[in-house]
């Protein structure tokens, strides 16, 4: 989430605004950005539902969203390789979802958007970003029919349970086809994701079962790839309170055909832990701290790159690690993102965030 803050800060400084955002967290940013506007932000709230395709689409009335796509996949010589697409809006004034946006011909500045793109692949990391102003046609969203952009990186929906990814950079690029499989997943109450004990939060689902091929270009070198995917959808006004240092995050495949998203925001005075398991045969089940525990592990550096995930309940006891690498986002806000492999009482694949460790 440390990203997110800082994104906002530079944002906030494009829009020629004063103030500044705690530094603790979005909590800092309830009053910002909303200048002229005629409605105030909305805060997601325990109450609230998700909507399909709706909220496949942006949420200009809220201030933060990000779509987010990783992805385990291995190459046709069965070496494993990692794929990260996020795409942020940020909004500097908040705006009713059934008004029209301006027109571009005003050079309007009430969001400005942000694209990470990574690849994981023997023991090395290729990380790439992108920034641009909204509402001029760099870099949008739309829900019918269903397209998320910044410039040359895309992704489009080609029917209703295909999509197609497309991020090429200087060094590497990917080109991938998604197949999904299952209904959106919602997490914490309905869709209403807690970030913290005091009712900070976002909405939030994924999709995943996500099959995934496509080709995978590295210097040069065309590689095809085939795996899995994990897509996250999030957006929120308010999402961490003041004092939350830093977030863990994982998203977990396991080859039994069962899921497990968690994560720990790390606070002053302890941490608040939230998760959902989501069973190979039966309904996604809201995980709170009573019936989760993650343990950090394996320092490099001071951040703990191996972690013990366990859920008693349904006799879940793995060892999370990422692979030997340093897989830090070097954009201008870093943060770990970095695949990883399960073992313990179950074996698999996944996915790890890091945020706020050492100069992060």
């Amino acid at each position: 989430m440390k990203p997110l803050l800082a994104f906002a800060m530079l944002l906030l400084s494009m829009a020629g605004c004063s103030r500044e955002p705690d530094d603790a967290g979005f909590a800092g940013l309830a009053e910002t950005g909303q200048g002229e506007a005629t409605v105030p932000f909305l805060q997601p709230g325990p109450g609230d539902r998700l909507s399909f395709p709706e909220d496949l689409g942006p949420h200009p009335q809220h201030r933060i969203e990000w779509w987010y796509l990783t992805a385990n996949v291995e190459t046709d010589g069965g070496e494993p390789l990692g794929l990260q697409w996020t795409q942020f809006r940020q909004a500097l004034m908040p705006r009713p979802s059934t008004q029209d946006p301006p027109p571009p011909s005003r050079w309007p500045l009430q969001s400005a958007w942000m694209a990470h793109g990574a690849v994981s692949w023997a023991g090395q990391h290729w990380f790439a970003e992108k920034l641009a102003r909204g509402d001029i046609g760099h870099a949008g969203a739309t829900a019918s029919p269903f397209e998320v952009w910044l410039d040359d990186w895309q992704l489009t929906r080609e029917d209703d349970q295909v999509w197609r990814l497309q991020v090429p950079a200087a060094q590497w690029s990917y080109d991938l086809t998604l197949r999904l499989d299952g209904e959106p997943v919602a997490h914490g109450e309905q869709g209403f994701s807690a970030k913290s004990a005091s009712g900070e939060g976002s909405m939030y689902f994924s999709l995943v079962d996500i099959a995934i091929e496509g080709t995978v270009t590295i210097d040069g070198r065309v590689l095809s790839v085939r795996g899995r995917g994990w897509f996250d959808r999030e957006w929120s006004s308010q999402l961490l309170k003041t004092g939350q240092q830093g977030w863990d995050w994982f998203a977990l495949h396991l080859d039994s055909g069962d899921k497990l998203m968690a994560f720990r925001l790390r606070e002053e005075d302890g941490e608040f832990v939230s998760g959902t398991w989501i069973p190979a045969d039966g309904k996604p089940v809201a995980l709170a701290a009573d019936d989760l525990v993650l343990t950090p592990d394996n320092l490099r550096g001071d951040t703990p790159t191996r972690w013990r995930l366990q859920v008693p309940d349904y006799r879940v006891d793995l060892d999370v690690a990422a692979p030997p690498g340093d897989y830090r986002n070097r954009g201008q806000y870093p943060y770990w993102e970095s695949p990883v492999s399960v073992t313990g009482s179950h074996s698999g694949d996944g996915y790890m965030e890091l945020t706020g460790y050492g100069g992060e």
